[in-house]
């Protein structure tokens, strides 16, 4: 009995030994399947250990003029890349003193990439030069774990067009999450063409694995560069930019606050888009970027201020080309009417100030003398004339007008962060007057290009170029050609018609010659070349009235259209007219004859800093 009881334990007792063993290595064969099939960490840490996966960086595409002069291009640069894991036994002093930072640097480094993933490579130190990366690159076999990745940083053949081009810096994480096309380090276009023509100018992202050896050190392409992906070029955009133009134009608003806008008037192609102040766009390349556009930020003169399309500025007496073609368009002036100005114009209790000129005057005259109190009487005929069931309607009917020239409105063309203008609508004056609380007296000095209205200087030269074409424009745009010059654009192609019948063109046109001939732009003509013009003194109520003139030459045959606006600066006739006939005559002819006209706009200083803000 006793020997049978003792036989039972013993089996008893080795069942249970052999289950310990095979469940043992039950779990151990599934924790096996987990790491080789489910798990690829394992893999990939191991996988890192002998190969090395480097990010091929396109260049992105070059930009170039209308002339086919490079204006953008890229050099090279070199990220220093560290994989925290794989770093060891390395003679930090001598690698502190090799890149120029302190031992307390790069613990700080080494320990934030180590908190960003241990087996994973991530950026040590930026935009190496060439010269920094051929002093590294002798010795970087001495420092396991840091390995170099080329990158490339853009560069600017002349220090203009800051605006136009943009900038671009490193995608931030809400990029990175909308966009897979994108990861950290990566960079993208933020302002101007590099942020418009992004998808364009980036190219597509290459891939090289390499075999690496213990002390991280290239051995040579994993498997011969079968899993390897060519980076792709980004595309070369064209412009129809005149880069000699433009470097001009901002020559001639140095110490100035305003912008210069010439258009193409047969194409709607911007010719120059100066902004000033500007600023260097080397500036915002490389290391110093960051610091740089700090220092412009604060700058009092806001020279990151893109005022040809986000500064609102009443047209002034710009604007009475407008209004007299509305009136022309509506018949409440013509070619033989005729108006009496004493030097002001007087009803209802408000009066409107005029410069003394020759009285009567006619259409023509209005315009050649920039009479207010003619432009007055045209606007106030034009919102009183009968058939309107209200004065809202009136009004709605004059505002229709004014926006088919561009005006109160985005082009929405290949220029980011345009703004709109302003133009006030009737339920603007409803809400402050009520219904039945205004008329045109109330708002007369919309005739004369002041009050609720706001434009920027790319919709003034636009208002130029549309006359000169006798009431069409074409969508101004910067952008010629994609890819070739022998590529041009389509999109912009398409004629936007204003509301005003082209017969009376013609009257506005022979006008605008009177102006610029024998009026207030007199002082500004162009030996052999006929241009047509209108002056604007806008009325400023924190300052100095601002000097304003748009204009378009030649006459007969418009190749550019001129939109000028200096700060501060006074009469149109004074400071923007002598500007603008600068910019056409360079364009026109190549060369500035008027050296006397040059030096004085040149040596001209109307900048004032802003006052700090609180």
């Amino acid at each position: 009995m006793s020997n049978q009881f003792n036989v039972n334990v013993f089996d008893y007792r080795k069942k249970i030994i052999i289950s310990v063993f095979v469940l043992t290595a039950l779990i151990f064969l599934i924790q096996l399947f987990h790491i080789q099939l489910l798990d690829h960490s394992y893999k990939a840490s191991a996988s890192s250990n002998i190969t090395r996966h480097i990010t091929k960086y396109p260049a992105r595409g070059l930009i170039y003029d209308r002339n086919q002069n490079l204006l953008v291009y890229n050099d090279p640069y070199y990220d220093l890349m560290v994989t925290p894991g794989q770093v060891a036994n390395i003679d930090t002093l001598e690698f502190c003193e090799l890149l120029g930072i302190d031992k307390e640097t790069f613990i700080r480094r080494i320990t934030s990439a180590r908190e960003f993933a241990v087996h994973l490579p991530s950026v040590f130190e930026k935009q190496l030069s060439n010269e920094e990366y051929a002093v590294l690159k002798e010795v970087l076999y001495k420092y396991p774990g840091f390995f170099v990745q080329p990158r490339t940083l853009r560069r600017y053949s002349k220090p203009v067009a800051a605006h136009i081009f943009g900038y671009v810096a490193e995608v931030d994480s809400e990029t990175v999450r909308l966009d897979p096309y994108y990861r950290p380090r990566d960079y993208i276009g933020i302002s101007g063409l590099e942020k418009s023509y992004e998808t364009v100018l980036r190219g597509s992202k290459g891939l090289r694995i390499i075999t690496v050896d213990a002390l991280g050190r290239d051995m040579g392409s994993f498997k011969d560069g079968r899993y390897d992906v060519a980076a792709k070029p980004g595309t070369d955009l064209y412009l129809s930019l005149d880069a000699e133009l433009q470097e001009y134009g901002e020559k001639l608003m140095q110490n100035k606050r305003g912008s210069i806008v010439a258009i193409e008037p047969s194409t709607g192609e911007i010719l120059a888009l100066v902004t000033s102040p500007s600023y260097d766009p080397n500036l915002l390349v490389g290391r110093k970027r960051s610091q740089n556009f700090r220092s412009l930020q604060r700058d009092t003169l806001r020279p990151l201020f893109n005022r040809a399309l986000m500064a609102h500025y009443p047209p002034g007496s710009v604007f009475k080309v407008i209004s007299g073609l509305i009136g022309l368009h509506e018949g409440v002036v013509s070619t033989n009417s005729k108006y009496s100005c004493p030097g002001f114009y007087r009803a209802g209790g408000i009066t409107v100030q005029c410069r003394y000129h020759p009285s009567p005057v006619d259409i023509y005259g209005t315009i050649k003398h920039s009479c207010n109190t003619a432009s007055s009487i045209i606007f106030r005929s034009t919102i009183e004339k009968p058939g309107f069931s209200n004065i809202q309607e009136s009004f709605n009917n004059w505002r229709s007008h004014v926006s088919s020239f561009g005006l109160g409105k985005r082009f929405n063309s290949d220029l980011p962060y345009e703004l709109p203008g302003i133009i006030a609508t009737s339920d603007y004056y409803d809400n402050i007057y009520g219904t039945r609380g205004w008329r045109a007296l109330t708002i007369l000095s919309l005739g004369i290009g002041q009050g609720e209205i706001g434009t920027t200087p790319i919709q003034l030269a636009n208002v130029a170029a549309s006359i000169a074409n006798n009431g069409y424009y074409y969508t101004p745009h910067i952008v010629k050609a994609v890819g070739s010059i022998d590529n041009p654009i389509e999109k912009h192609s398409e004629k936007n018609y204003t509301s005003i019948d082209s017969t009376h063109f013609a009257v506005m046109k022979k006008a605008m010659i009177q102006v610029a001939e024998e009026g207030t732009a007199r002082f500004s003509r162009i030996p052999d070349i006929q241009v047509a013009g209108k002056t604007g003194t806008v009325q400023n109520p924190h300052g100095e009235n601002h000097s304003a003139y748009i204009a378009y030459g030649p006459a007969d045959d418009p190749q550019i259209a001129v939109c000028v606006i200096i700060e501060n600066a006074g009469y149109g006739s004074t400071w923007a007219a002598p500007t603008a006939s600068l910019i056409i005559e360079k364009y026109l002819t190549g060369e500035v004859k008027r050296t006397w006209h040059e030096n004085r706009i040149l040596n001209a200083n109307f900048l004032k800093p802003f006052p700090e803000e609180d």
